[in-house]
């Protein structure tokens, strides 16, 4: 009997030893299971971390590509300047031999005078076979009317690009860009615009939009050309015009200093000075350098002078009239002299509701962007060739 009992307490003590051992194990699975969740959670975590941080890289990358261009471009165009004056300076040292610095701003002032003449003496090899000028004004539309009673406004003359561009007023520095003249037409004010913010402000209302580049005027001491890209929303170029004692270029107008211009030939400039105060001057510039390539002195008068513009290498200034209203070309100048006041046909255009501030010649469309009091208006050319007169 106790031999039983003893035996049976040894299999009580065993099987109680094996649930305690299962019951260890169950918790030690338990723990361990606890374990692999935890890991998985934070392996998760970590995934979704590292592929937010690659995310943030990738586009950080983007946007440091983005700088190195605008860099890169920044530098070639300063690449550009520095050639330039390089260039410049060589020229001049090849003319005057040394002297004592303080005759260094004296030198140049004499060469650019010098420059300046020999640019008014030679004679102009036109780039293209244009050889168009206007009839009549075939059309008028008038479009709407935003922004205030002087401004400008042109769609880019050259082929690529369909915008058109405002300038509202004569000292901004915010241009107002539409995608394209039915966008500008359809919208109601500015609301189909998008802006662009330029460096500085410009000066009047003699700046044009060509190939995607804005060329503006500035003017603190002395009057810059600026060349602005639009896509890069960087400056390319800026240049002082090389010409001394600037009048305003139009009587009617005497916030333009300078009116910038394009037709078929590429840029021109409008301008005056003291030395020749009755008197519009003429210049061609390349579009690309800003350099000046030829100039001349016009017998157009400023008097009583809204505007001018440039077709086929033609300056024409647009004159108001005693009628109120009506203005016409009244002066014409041709760089070739094909051209004159007594053979030019006499160029009237409507009756409007004050002056021109600015016009615009498209050589694309052959249509004139005029603004008239905050009106924005089309002029539609009737052309003839300069040899038919």
């Amino acid at each position: 009997m106790r031999g039983l009992v003893f035996l049976l307490t040894l299999v009580y003590i065993a099987t109680a030893q094996h649930q305690a051992l299962i019951d260890y194990l169950e918790r030690r699975l338990l723990a361990i299971e606890d374990r692999i969740s935890l890991w998985q959670e934070q392996t998760t975590r970590y995934a979704s971390e590292l592929r937010e941080l690659k995310q943030q890289m990738v586009s950080q990358l983007e946007s440091l590509d983005k700088e190195k261009e605008t860099i890169r471009m920044t530098l070639d165009g300063v690449g550009t300047r520095v050639d330039r004056v390089e260039r410049e300076l060589d020229y001049l040292e090849t003319q005057n031999g040394a002297q004592p610095c303080v005759d260094v701003d004296d030198r140049l002032i004499e060469q650019q005078v010098t420059l300046v003449k020999e640019k008014q003496k030679a004679k102009y090899f036109k780039l293209t076979d244009c050889s168009d000028m206007i009839s009549s004004i075939k059309a008028m539309k008038i479009l709407k009317r935003v922004g205030g009673p002087k401004g400008m406004w042109t769609k880019d003359t050259g082929r690529t690009s369909g915008k058109v561009y405002i300038f509202n007023g004569t000292a901004e520095d915010t241009i107002t860009e539409f995608a394209t003249v039915q966008d500008f037409t359809r919208s109601l004010g500015f609301s189909l615009s998008t802006d662009l913010k330029i460096p500085s402000s410009w000066k009047g209302t003699g700046h044009v939009v060509y190939n995607n580049h804005v060329y503006y005027v500035n003017q603190a001491e002395e009057i810059r050309v600026i060349n602005f890209d639009t896509e890069n929303k960087s400056v390319t170029d800026s240049v002082v015009f090389p010409v001394q004692d600037h009048v305003p270029v139009y009587g009617l107008n005497p916030e333009t200093v300078m009116d910038l211009a394009v037709d078929e030939e590429g840029l021109w400039a409008i301008y005056a000075t003291r030395q020749n105060e009755r008197y519009i001057s003429l210049a061609k510039m390349d579009s690309n350098s800003l350099d000046i390539e030829q100039m001349w002195d016009t017998n157009c008068p400023r008097e009583n002078a809204e505007t001018a513009f440039v077709i086929c290498g033609t300056l024409y200034v647009v004159y108001n009239t005693k009628q109120p209203g009506r203005s016409r070309v009244q002066c014409v100048f041709d760089v070739n002299d094909l051209v004159t006041n007594e053979e030019a046909p006499l160029v009237y255009f409507p009756k409007r509701y004050s002056f021109h501030s600015s016009l615009k010649y498209n050589p694309q469309e052959q249509l004139l962007y005029a603004w008239d009091d905050g009106y924005q208006i089309l002029y539609k050319l009737s052309m003839k060739k300069k040899l038919e007169i």
